[in-house]
C-alpha cells in the first residue's frame, strides 16, 4: 500500500454521522471549509450511498477531487472510478486518501487509517449511521474550536 488513508467526518458525541442519507444537522460554519481545504486535490474515497447523497446536493461528483466509490453494482460513470471493493481500491490509488464515509466505509478503514479528521459536533441529533467507536489512547490529538463544533485531527501513534 503505497498512500496514507486519512478518515474525515462530522460526528455528534454518540458517533451518530447521518440519517436517511444525509447530514442529520444544518450547515456547520468551518466545517465545509475544513472539508474543502483537507480534500482538495486528493482522493476522496465514499461508498455509493454518500455518492448519492452527494449527487443529491450538488447534481456532480465533488469538484477538484478524484472521486472513487466503492460498490458492486454502480456502473462507472464520468467523473468517478468505481472498484468492486476496498482493497481494490487502496491497492491502486496513491497519495494521501481521504475515507468520506459511510458508515460501512469508515469501518472498513479506520484501522488502516493514518489520520483522522473530525468535526465533533457540540449538540447531538438523532440519526441511523453511526462513526466506529475508536481507542482516542492510541492517537496523538490537535484540537480547533470553532462555535459549533470542535475540529480534532488524530494522529496514530507510532
Amino acid at each position: 500500500m503505497n498512500n496514507k488513508v486519512s478518515l474525515i467526518a462530522a460526528l455528534t458525541h454518540e458517533y451518530v454521522i447521518g440519517k436517511d442519507n444525509d447530514l442529520p444537522w444544518p450547515r456547520l460554519e468551518g466545517d465545509l471549509q475544513n472539508f474543502k481545504q483537507l480534500t482538495t486535490g486528493h482522493t476522496v474515497l465514499m461508498g455509493k450511498n454518500t455518492y448519492a447523497s452527494i449527487l443529491a446536493r450538488l447534481k456532480k461528483p465533488l469538484p477538484n477531487r478524484r472521486n472513487v466509490v466503492i460498490s458492486k453494482t454502480l456502473p462507472e460513470q464520468q467523473g468517478i472510478i468505481v472498484y468492486s471493493n476496498l482493497d481494490e481500491a487502496l491497492e491502486k490509488e496513491l497519495g494521501e486518501i481521504f475515507v468520506i464515509g459511510g458508515q460501512q466505509i469508515y469501518e472498513q478503514t479506520i484501522d488502516r487509517a493514518d489520520k483522522m479528521y473530525l468535526s465533533w459536533v457540540k449538540r447531538n441529533y438523532e440519526g441511523d449511521a453511526y462513526f466506529p467507536r475508536f481507542n482516542s489512547d492510541e492517537w496523538d490529538i490537535t484540537i480547533k474550536e470553532f462555535p459549533d463544533f470542535e475540529f480534532v485531527t488524530y494522529e496514530r501513534k507510532k
